[in-house]
């Protein structure tokens, strides 16, 4: 096994590159080399859970980055997506073998087969039964006992659904990559919901902490959010992304992958976005959760590595106007830290760092700060960064640089 302390940037005394962040990030390789983990949950057990695509095994990982690893008892299973069951146990999908298979917190694997099926998605439904999509054109549940419930089939026979979430609604929410959220509720009634951005290949889903469903655009570079009400707002990810899943942070924001930038992102319920880069390349970022030591913790499928991040972001933006700098945040932290924030420019620091005891900041809090009188000092960096109290390790930073030439 590999463990890997992410060390991403380091900060001198001279001026900043353009922009960046940094993350105090852990990464852990898997025993099996070429295991492509799709996709990550928290077990009943308090361990992370893996869907190992290609290496067709399960994974368990702890909190300290301990592994084991489960085979599928069906070779080439293709195991994709996993979600905690109602009843204790992780349930996963096997996209190759259609079939949904069902792991205990010891390790000990039974799997049911559906006809004519590839399973992709899974979730656990308000109505105590799991919920899969079934591409093409098909959304199904099945029973802690692994009987099969019933099939609904979507009005377009070819459409891709892919991921899928219980809504605050108390109904179902699903991904389609032919440009739709779809919802059914648990009699199977079904409405979609047309995303306005086209070719946009929605992928990832979940419930936020504002009572909407957030998404990823995969092919667009945008995060969206609906209403159950079926309103959809989009957020653009600048540089260009490539976002996959998606999940409710401890913090109060949403966390998602960025597969083809080696990043995860954080986007606050107002849109504000911040990307960390993970370690390695390339790394294939995918998976997402929540974990229960208050940490995010995601798998790279090309790296076959699990991830640890913490839930901790500044959402820094800065401008320039009539001698002021103004520097906006929306900072959120699961835990106690210390805030602080520097501006400096070619020749060094400008004027004393700011420095702040805060307590836990949940959800996000926006806010900004202002120095005035900074006309053509040239090109001018403000960094901000949480760090552990009383000036412990640096939990997360950002910074930017704008131009004060006027």
């Amino acid at each position: 096994m590999v463990h890997r302390l992410g060390v991403l940037f380091v900060f001198g005394c001279h001026l900043l590159a353009q922009s960046g962040t940094y993350s105090a990030i852990s990464e852990y390789g898997l025993p099996s080399p070429g295991s492509d983990p799709m996709s990550v949950t928290v077990g009943a057990d308090g361990a992370l859970w893996l869907a190992e695509y290609s290496g067709n095994r399960i994974g368990r990982v702890t909190t300290a980055g301990a592994i084991t690893e489960y085979p599928v008892p069906t070779a080439d299973a293709g195991p994709q997506f996993i979600t905690a069951g109602p009843d204790g146990a992780l349930w996963f999908t096997e996209s190759l073998a259609g079939k949904i298979g069902r792991i205990s917190t010891a390790g000990v694997i039974t799997e049911y087969s559906i006809p004519r099926s590839s399973p992709s998605g899974i979730t656990a439904g308000p109505d105590g039964n799991l919920w899969f999509t079934d591409p093409p054109g098909k959304i199904g549940s099945m029973t802690t006992a692994g009987v099969l419930v019933a099939r609904y089939y979507l009005p377009n026979p070819a459409s891709e659904p892919i991921q899928i979430a219980a809504g605050p609604d108390g109904a179902l929410w699903f991904t389609d990559a032919t440009n739709y959220i779809g919802r059914i509720t648990t009699a199977g009634a079904l409405t979609t919901y047309g995303v306005p951005t086209l070719g946009s290949y929605p992928d990832g889903i979940t419930s936020g902490p504002d009572g909407a469903l957030w998404f990823t655009e995969y092919e667009t570079s945008k995060i969206g959010r609906i209403t159950t009400g079926g309103v959809i707002a989009e957020y653009r990810i600048k540089p260009m992304a490539t976002p996959l899943t998606i999940v409710s942070g401890p913090d109060g924001a949403l966390w998602f992958t960025n597969t083809a930038a080696n990043t995860i992102g954080r986007v606050t319920t107002s849109g504000v976005i911040s990307q960390y880069p993970t370690q390695g390349t390339p790394s294939g970022t995918s998976g997402i959760t929540g974990g229960p030591d208050g940490a995010l913790w995601y798998t790279q499928g090309d790296a076959s590595e699990a991830g640890r991040a913490p839930a901790c972001g500044l959402g820094l933006n800065a401008s320039f106007a009539g001698g002021t700098l103004t520097a906006h945040f929306d900072l959120g932290i699961d835990t106690s830290a210390r805030f602080n924030v520097e501006v400096q420019n070619s020749d060094g620091p400008m004027g004393d760092p700011v420095s702040k005891e805060i307590p836990i900041v949940v959800p996000p809090q926006a806010f900004s700060m202002s120095w005035n009188q900074l006309s053509n000092a040239g090109q001018v960096t403000v960094k901000a960064q949480l760090a552990a109290p009383g000036g412990g390790a640096e939990v997360c930073a950002e910074w930017t640089t704008v131009s004060t030439t006027e």
